[in-house]
């Protein structure tokens, strides 16, 4: 059975239907007086848009060196899409390397999407309560040192370097031991266990690779499970239903943990119920216990009220844009709360001007994020159909372009035609392509694909990015310097990371 944490505010079941309903509504004001009401909002938050943390290439060419010597061996083992479903490897090398897993608190995240937005948000809160923390996603935009983070921002790529070093022996001690070497994931799993325990953290924000039970990172006892919204991606790993999914996925929920849960469709929220029941853990649902009250379009993102399990925090501006942030940041919340105990051991909500702080410093590279102007140009590295819709939906209500050009690049591995037939509606042109991944679609088939859903006439093919980012910029040129076209760049985070470099970030 679900538990409610106690809590001050009043009765979910009785109010949060009309919450919901809030959330729903569009702005029915006008444009023009809703910009002004919103700029002077954000005027209350301190200092400007926060810059996104991905590093560049190490200035020293030894350090850089040492740099690529390493990737380069880790590009030699298993990559991220090929798996042998088990704990075993990375057991083996936590054993030898003395559990460092097991030195600090860590919060356990696991969805279709929403993880990494929802992580750096966590983890912002935490860092704004003096928690020093690591954090640990993927994958990476740009570097492969954004993998690993400590006290906010990604670790030096020094540090990276000696962290390799030092868990190499260890590696080749449990590869020779192993029918298969341990992967790039589980290198990194444990690169990422042992800097944590090092630094040390008071906290650890760990992402899962993918799925839960058999995931590298599911060596961790966290006290808190988070689930961010359920959909279909990596069918043919995790399952073709919902409900088949979560079940790979509640493999995160560990006895007598809290678990903070994300508005699920019906079927997923069963499984990851029943599997709470069984372990003995406290659930706290989206829409019940914890959501967003009320979300308004500002300028650089959105103000929010937002319910915790603690009672109401509001005028919480999030410099991120879209519905989908909103939800991510009442889950971060949540999470927060429950690492602090609120709702179960005292019901005293988090302090809201620390909260407020926490929120307005979060960015999220890659995720709606603009690196040009004149025209503007947005990344967002929706990858799959419900990263697509979201996506979608965000770009008209925070962007408001006359016209829209897309540049798509996507993987072989994806419902493309599903991703494509999501951004329809919004795109006048679509400019396919292909990123420099062994795993990217071939930018012809990608593009045949576009014709069935776009027309012939609104498809391009460009195989460079290079060349597709230049076509997709004159297209949106052509109505005139004032008239409003934009483009933006999705389909995966590759093409959105090598988007990002050619664009002259990082």
């Amino acid at each position: 059975m679900s538990e409610r944490p106690d809590s001050a505010g009043p009765d979910p079941d009785d109010t949060f239907e009309e919450f919901a309903e809030l959330v729903e509504e569009e702005t029915r004001r006008d444009p023009d007086l809703a910009v002004i009401e919103a700029g002077s909002r954000t005027l209350r938050t301190q200092g400007g848009p926060p810059q996104a943390d991905v590093p560049a290439r190490p200035a020293d060419p030894e350090l850089d060196k040492a740099l690529r010597e390493v990737e380069a061996e880790l590009a030699t083992r298993w990559g991220e899409t090929k798996l042998e479903p088990s704990v075993d490897r990375i057991a083996a090398l936590m054993d030898v390397l003395g559990e460092p897993q097991r030195s600090y608190p860590s919060i356990h995240i696991t969805g279709t999407n929403g993880k990494t937005s929802t992580a750096r948000m966590i983890e912002a809160l935490l860092g704004a309560f003096d928690l020093r923390t690591g954090r640990y996603t993927s994958p990476h935009v740009q570097s492969v040192t954004e993998r690993i983070s400590l006290d906010g921002a990604p670790v030096s790529a020094e540090r990276f370097v000696e962290t390799y070093q030092d868990v190499k022996p260890y590696v080749e001690m449990v590869d020779a031991a192993q029918e298969y070497r341990l992967s790039f994931f589980e290198v990194l799993t444990g690169m990422a266990y042992a800097a944590f325990a090092d630094a040390p953290v008071d906290v650890a924000v760990v992402e899962v690779g993918m799925g839960g039970t058999w995931d590298a990172t599911n060596v961790i006892d966290a006290g808190v499970a988070v689930i961010t919204p359920i959909d279909l991606d990596h069918t043919d790993r995790l399952g073709g239903t919902p409900a088949e999914i979560a079940g790979e996925k509640a493999g995160v929920i560990k006895p007598q943990a809290t678990v903070v849960m994300a508005q699920q469709p019906v079927d997923a929220a069963q499984v990851l119920l029943k599997k709470a029941v069984e372990l003995d853990a406290t659930v706290a649902r989206e829409g019940l216990e914890f959501g967003v009250l009320d979300r308004q379009v500002a300028v650089g993102g959105q103000l929010m009220t937002l319910r915790g399990l603690g009672g109401e925090y509001t005028e919480v501006f999030l410099p991120l844009h879209g519905a989908h942030q909103a939800h991510n940041a009442a889950v971060a919340l949540a999470a927060v709360e429950a690492f602090f105990g609120v709702g179960s051991q005292h019901a005293q909500p988090l302090d809201i001007d620390t909260v407020r702080k926490a929120f307005a410093s979060v960015a999220s590279p890659g995720r709606m994020e603009v690196v040009r102007r004149s025209p503007t140009v947005v990344l967002d590295a929706a990858h799959n159909p419900a990263g697509a819709r979201a996506a979608a939906d965000t770009i008209g209500e925070a962007f408001q372009f006359s016209r829209l050009i897309g540049v798509v690049g996507a993987s072989g591995d994806k419902n493309v035609r599903e991703l494509l037939e999501a951004f329809e509606p919004v795109f006048a042109e679509v400019v396919v392509t292909q990123n420099s991944s062994h795993r990217a679609m071939d930018a012809d088939a990608l593009a045949a694909i576009a014709v069935e859903v776009f027309g012939e006439d609104r498809v391009q093919v460009e195989p460079r990015l290079p060349d597709a980012l230049e076509a997709a910029i004159t297209l949106a040129e052509e109505e005139g310097e004032f008239a409003g076209g934009g483009v933006l760049v999705t389909g995966s985070v590759i093409t959105v990371g090598e988007a990002r470099l050619l664009l002259g970030k990082g």
